[in-house]
């Protein structure tokens, strides 16, 4: 399958109806080119994530009815133990950057972005399939979603002082500092989709580079690698969302 990017390429290639309609989805946000049926993979890959990590949600939140065994641990590794373990990590990271009072309240961002960039990630261990997050519309999505919170959350909590803050703290130093605050504000979605799209494209890359070389024993390490790669890059991004609320929502009197 030369032509084909991916195994979910291939069966959507298969379909004669996606294949004469892809078009109709429209123009890709990064470069603004004209959707094919390969273009459509980011988008089923993403709401397959998004289902799985529904599905996963709603069987653990089942479980937490009983309220009598919800506060037992389960003494082996189950779904819920995962979720438990998983969310209780990222909001330990919350709360340390932001605070207990504010990790409590904007913690459905975090942790919304922490399972969905972590599950999409876990695609790139699976042969034939491709992670959205190796594509920029689908990351430049994830950050503009943090791009446009902090900012909406920084003018609730603070109103025009959140804008006054980045004019400095000297009213003489404002034509100065305000155009770098703003464009140092607006770079923030780039480099949190960039970093992240370019870090999974290339080990999804060697990855399928070594799986065609040698199908046995040699990728292996590889796919140890590539487990600490979506490790890392899924606290990379929430780490640097929760800075960026942090320091969006803090009061002026902290500063």
């Amino acid at each position: 399958m030369p032509e084909h990017t991916g195994f979910l390429t291939y069966l959507l290639g298969r379909s004669d109806v996606l294949r004469q309609n892809a078009h109709n989805v429209g123009s890709s946000f990064v470069g603004g080119q004209q959707v094919e049926y390969r273009g459509l993979e980011p988008i089923f890959t993403s709401l397959l994530v998004m289902a799985l990590v529904i599905f996963l949600a709603a069987g653990v939140r089942s479980e937490y009815r009983a309220l009598d065994e919800s506060v037992i641990p389960d003494e082996t590794l189950t779904t819920r133990t995962f979720f438990e373990a998983f969310f209780g990590y990222f909001y330990g990271m919350a709360k340390d950057v932001m605070g207990a009072k504010n990790a409590k309240r904007y913690f459905g961002l975090i942790g919304g972005s922490a399972a969905f960039i972590f599950f999409s990630n876990c695609l790139a261990l699976i042969p034939g399939f491709t992670p959205p997050t190796s594509n920029l519309n689908v990351t430049i999505g994830c950050a503009l979603v943090v791009f446009l919170s902090f900012n909406y959350w920084g003018l609730k909590e603070n109103g025009w002082g959140y804008l006054a803050h980045l004019a400095g703290p000297k009213w003489y130093l404002a034509p100065l500092i305000f155009p770098i605050e703003v464009i140092s504000t607006c770079v923030r979605p780039v480099t949190l989709s960039i970093r992240l799209m370019i870090n999974m494209a290339v080990d999804h890359l060697v990855g399928s580079i070594f799986l065609g070389m040698v199908a046995i024993l040699v990728p292996v390490p590889l796919m140890f690698l590539a487990i600490i790669v979506i490790l890392v890059q899924t606290l990379v991004f929430c780490l640097l969302s929760s800075i960026y609320i942090g320091l969006a929502t803090e009061k002026a009197e902290h500063h």
